[in-house]
């Protein structure tokens, strides 16, 4: 796959977020480029200029694991950020179908297994649901539908916590954090995207966000990816109001790409409380539109 683009302007990014202070290196008058020269890098990762050179100029294909994580180094770049690298080499080699493990895409729709619906409904006391690397909300148990009601409510199917963050103005309220949940959202989406560089679906997704939103065509831009795996965030529900959770993501051996999502508050705190409430006001409500027609991820 040709993705010296995606290189070129991946490792540039990097290359201006580090100051020679940040590298113990001498900052010296009158620099014409933000972050480090060319030169710099290639004297920390120990390589000529006329290598790293071509390295950013997009030409990763062949580049031996050693000279990847040199390069690494020299930019420190997080863990994330390191297997993206890792990520757009294989692609560029040709070798990504190798590494990474593929999902049987089904004929029509997809559907999870009655197992996984069968695990998630038994989850009664937390918001659990399953996603994919485009952000399709794919399935979940009856306190995440009422937990995402204004994502099910939205005019998408599949669900998409994307195309909801930028498109829907309801996300504004929905994200006290606006701005964070928008940054996650699109590092999550440039993450996907050396992963699993020829997901037609994924690319029609940056496709149009980027002509809707220029607030993600901006991040976009960027090229931030990140780990999602766990942390804290904030909500405000339309119906018991704020809410701050804990999220551990737990990828699924047996659906390769698929995260499975699970939600829990403080115990004792205000945020527990509030999920409470949320299932009991979920078990007054009509049932939301089922994910067993959402679309195959």
């Amino acid at each position: 796959m040709d993705n010296r683009e995606e290189v070129r302007e991946f490792l540039t990014s990097r290359r201006a977020k580090i100051t020679p202070e940040q590298a113990g290196l001498p900052a010296g008058p009158r620099r014409r480029v933000p972050g480090l020269r060319r030169s710099e890098v290639a004297a920390l990762a120990d390589v000529s200029v006329e290598y790293y050179a071509k390295l950013e100029r997009g030409s990763l294909a062949g580049v031996s694991p050693a000279v990847l994580e040199a390069v690494a180094r020299a930019l420190q770049l997080d863990d994330a950020e390191r297997a993206h690298l890792l990520h757009l080499a294989q692609a560029a080699d040709g070798t990504d179908a190798l590494t990474r493990p593929r999902r049987r895409r089904a004929k029509g729709q997809w559907t999870p297994h009655p197992s996984l619906q069968w695990t998630l409904d038994a989850i009664t006391e937390a918001p659990a649901f399953v996603r994919n690397g485009r952000m399709d909300l794919l399935a979940a148990n009856q306190l995440a539908r009422a937990f995402y009601s204004d994502i099910y409510n939205s005019c998408c199917r599949p669900p998409n916590f994307a195309r909801f963050n930028f498109l829907d103005p309801v996300s504004r309220r929905f994200y006290p954090d606006w701005d964070l949940a928008a940054d996650i959202s699109v590092a999550i989406l440039r993450t996907e995207a050396g992963r699993n560089p020829h997901d037609k679906e994924l690319h029609d997704l940056v496709g149009e966000l980027s002509t809707r939103s220029e607030e993600f065509r901006t991040r976009w831009g960027a090229h931030n990816v990140r780990h999602h795996g766990t942390g804290m965030k904030r909500f405000h529900h339309s119906a018991v109001g704020e809410l701050t959770v804990a999220y551990e993501g737990l990828e699924m051996a047996a659906e390769p790409g698929l995260t499975l999502t699970i939600y829990t508050a403080e115990p004792g705190s205000p945020s527990e409380e509030g999920l409470r409430l949320l299932a009991s006001w979920a078990a007054t409500q009509k049932s939301e539109p089922s994910t067993d027609s959402l679309s195959d991820n």
